[in-house]
């Protein structure tokens, strides 16, 4: 059986801030992150990056955090009763960016491990993790590359890889409440740990580094685009579907605020600025028609 290493995990958590940090800072040419490190008063701790008010992201946040403590909180053990009396270590890295150009779109990707330990029995661990897009002007081509990405680091796995996290994806962003999907999908996998820890771990590195490949093509070709006042206002109104699904439905979410983490950590994958309309709607055969016509609805892209 693989040994588990819970060092190398972090390690490769802190190289993968930083990486993409970096990455982003020079698409930005400007100040770059702010960096906040913080403690857990239950255990733990993280460092918290944000970029806000820049020339290409009004808000880019990217989170690493480890955190620890004698006691699963309920979200963890809902599904799983049986590690109800465990401690448990929480370790991961969760961005969320928000661009100031509508043509470029919001961007998500997250990478985690989890161990629930016991004195007498093995540990019980699995990862975590995936990365997903929400377009308000999507541009074919831009979805295509995204997924043919995430197909990318999927295919050394399994055949199967890509289409069942795919999938999963679509399953799990989804808005139940406004019956359509967050955006255009990507990946998402949680609970593994059937192919054993080494190559478990070796992807969700295939996936945590594929993020940046994914996504900075696409800030590349659609940053300079011009654009409305109207444009930018459907931009807002949009990102308060991103509101919704993180405060309603997103388990990070709400594991880290009922585990007592930092809630400003926790809350920066919100977006500085954002609208609610009352009962709106788009013009029939207007671009922004096209998004909710097309484009939230489950599909294969490749």
């Amino acid at each position: 059986m693989d040994e588990i290493s819970i060092r190398n995990v972090k390690n490769y958590l802190l190289g993968l801030q930083d990486s993409i940090c970096n990455a982003l800072a020079e698409e930005d040419d400007g100040d770059g992150f702010m960096e906040e490190s913080w403690e857990r008063e239950a255990g733990g701790g993280g460092r918290t990056r944000v970029m806000e008010g820049s020339k290409v992201f009004e808000k880019a946040g990217v989170n690493f955090s480890h955190v620890h403590g004698t006691q699963l909180p309920p979200s963890a053990t809902a599904a799983r009763p049986e590690l109800a009396g465990r401690s448990f270590q929480a370790m991961g890295v969760s961005l969320v960016i928000h661009p100031n150009n509508p043509h470029v779109p919001t961007s998500h990707a997250n990478v985690r491990f989890f161990v629930a330990e016991h004195e007498t029995e093995e540990p019980v661990w699995w990862f975590g993790g995936g990365f997903d897009l929400t377009p308000y002007y999507p541009i074919e081509e831009d979805v295509v590359h995204w997924h043919t990405t995430a197909k990318a680091a999927c295919d050394p796995f399994g055949d199967n890889v890509y289409a069942d996290y795919k999938k999963w994806c679509d399953d799990y962003f989804f808005l139940k409440h406004r019956d359509e999907t967050r955006g255009v999908g990507g990946l998402f996998f949680d609970d593994l740990n059937e192919w054993g820890f080494d190559k478990t771990f070796e992807f969700m590195q295939s996936v945590g580094n594929a993020y940046i490949p994914a996504y900075l093509p696409i800030v590349q070709k659609r940053r300079e685009m011009p654009y409305s006042e109207q444009e930018r206002d459907f931009q807002l109104y949009r990102r308060g579907r991103y509101v919704e699904f993180n405060l309603v439905y997103d388990r990070g979410t709400i594991f880290g605020l009922q585990s007592g983490g930092r809630t400003e950590s926790i809350l920066m994958s919100l977006p500085s600025l954002v609208k609610w309309r009352y009962n709106w709607s788009p013009e029939p055969g207007s671009p922004e028609a096209l998004l909710y016509e097309r484009y939230l609805k489950p599909q294969e892209w490749i």
